[in-house]
């Protein structure tokens, strides 16, 4: 018998598992009192439950209902989500540069029948046109993706934004320095909002200009 017969038989006794990670994850989450149903699989970030830093973010978000907003990295679109239904007047983008989090994010628009939102497969904001302008962009940081890929999203972020649009940032507490001097040299500006166990949220405006 071949590796291969012996692993995909039938008494194979790591069938019944890896079956179960192949099923799909639903679980419900509550944010600034409104209910929210998710669908995920392994392979995306915290597929079993929204992380700390995203429910950080969420909760401190302060936006009209008639903003135009931007998930950056949106994963399976919790953050997007949120956006969408505290700004039912706006529209919504949820951008991601991974294929599966984009579907599972159109998933979850519609499991949460959320009308007024559109995800787009993009590499960081490359793909959104110049002359899309958002009232706020989002994100959570990944601690992961280098300073360089960081500094790129902030000012990529920054010309997206319309005067006096606000970009937050939630990211691990230990990257505090980075994402202050990097956002204060970019936007003029930048304010720590919120500040968790492992997390902290800062904003920063876009500022309009002045004749």
């Amino acid at each position: 018998m071949s590796d291969s017969e012996s692993v995909s038989g039938s008494n194979n006794p790591w069938s019944g598992r890896v079956a179960q990670y192949k099923e799909d994850i639903f679980f419900d989450s509550t944010f600034q009192n409104h209910q929210f149903s998710f669908r995920t699989t392994y392979g995306l970030f915290s597929p079993k439950a929204i992380d700390a830093g995203t429910e950080l973010l969420i909760e401190t978000l302060d936006i009209n209902s008639d903003y135009d907003c931007l998930d950056l990295g949106c994963g399976y679109g919790p953050i997007g989500i949120a956006l969408a239904r505290l700004a039912p007047e706006g529209r919504t983008l949820l951008i991601d540069k991974d294929y599966v989090a984009i579907e599972y994010s159109q998933h979850n628009l519609e499991l949460n029948e959320i009308a007024n939102a559109d995800v787009l497969l993009s590499n960081g904001l490359s793909k959104i046109s110049d002359d899309q302008l958002f009232d706020i962009v989002a994100m959570n940081l990944p601690a992961k993706i280098g300073n360089e890929l960081t500094t790129v999203l902030f000012a990529d972020s920054f010309l997206h934004l319309k005067p006096g649009g606000a970009l937050y940032v939630v990211s691990l507490a230990g990257m505090r320095g980075f994402i202050k001097r990097s956002l204060e040299g970019i936007f003029g500006n930048v304010n720590k909002l919120k500040q968790g166990k492992q997390h902290a949220v800062h904003i920063s405006y876009r500022e309009p200009q002045t004749k």
